[in-house]
């Protein structure tokens, strides 16, 4: 990956050079037609306007080239993620299966190998369930058939999910409530759990080794309801901030080669929101700081 990595920033450099020389060659001649034929008037409005379209095609080339390449960067990366979230718990059962069929074991250490294969199997689910999502919410489309969903309810189901999954129970996810009892949204139930599942399960790996995370929901106006994930992980830079929602897109920090994922969760955070008729934003006063994901959707009227 290194090396595909140094070729790929290797082609970006030759892709800007070919642009910027091939610009300044532009201007040259243009520069150098116009002087000379700047008495004809006629010639000197052709020269101006070829040289605007010339230099304009250049720039929106080497643009879409340099898009293009980091596009493929992240679809590679995209995939390496997804092969090893599917392969590693894949290798673990089949191990632990191996294992079973193999040896003879007491019923206590026969049992840590099945809850282990059991984890290794939810984690697989997810993967696929992630990818599937991802390609359901891919459009701004609303929700076919929205249902009453109480938002309360929704976000305690997933802290509780999330906290058992990474096995935190000493309040290191703590959950506040400021909603009127009953509040509810018009949406798709499994969509919501996903956003905001995604929104605490990444809050918590991004944290680090010191997991404190807040998750509030309040309302935001007459009309919205916020739900509003806090941690005080490894924070994001201003630049980030603008490119954390984009699809494949993943934090190039130090701790990224200890976090899991597949780069899509925050997208489906985005498109989820869409489809709802709200959206997503994230805060951050930059690294180290932490930061908070807030979803915002509109209430039932």
């Amino acid at each position: 990956m290194d090396r595909s990595g140094g070729t790929r920033r290797r082609a970006v450099v030759l892709v800007w050079l070919l642009g910027a020389g091939l610009i300044a060659v532009a201007v040259a001649l243009n520069i150098s037609f116009i002087v000379v034929n700047w008495r004809a008037g006629l010639l000197l409005l052709v020269g101006v306007v070829s040289f605007v379209v010339l230099i304009g095609g250049l720039a929106l080339n080497t643009a879409f080239l340099v898009r293009e390449i980091r596009k493929s960067e992240q679809h590679d990366a995209f995939i390496h993620a997804v092969t090893h979230e599917l392969k590693t718990p894949l290798a673990s059962i089949k191990l632990y299966l191996q294992t079973l069929q193999q040896r003879e074991l007491d019923s206590a250490r026969r049992g840590e190998l099945i809850d282990t294969m059991l984890e290794d199997s939810e984690r697989l689910q997810q993967t696929i369930d992630q990818i599937l999502l991802a390609g359901k919410t891919g459009d701004a489309r609303r929700v076919d058939n929205p249902t009453d969903v109480d938002v309360a309810e929704v976000v305690g189901e997933c802290v509780h999910l999330v906290g058992k999954r990474h096995h935190l129970t000493n309040g290191e996810v703590s959950l506040v409530d400021r909603l009127p009892c009953g509040t509810r949204v018009l949406g798709d139930r499994d969509e919501l759990v996903a956003a905001v599942t995604n929104l605490v399960d990444n809050a918590i790996k991004y944290s680090g080794d010191r997991v404190k995370v807040v998750v509030e929901v309040a309302s935001a106006g007459a009309r919205r309801v916020a739900i509003s994930v806090r941690d005080q992980g490894i924070g994001i830079t201003s630049v980030e901030l603008k490119r954390v929602f984009r699809r494949f897109y993943r934090l190039p920090d130090a701790l990224q080669s200890r976090v899991r994922g597949t780069g899509v969760g925050l997208s489906i955070v985005r498109a989820v929101a869409r489809r709802h008729g709200g959206r997503a934003y994230a805060e951050s006063r930059g690294a180290g700081q932490g930061s908070t994901f807030t979803l915002e959707l509109p209430l039932k009227t």
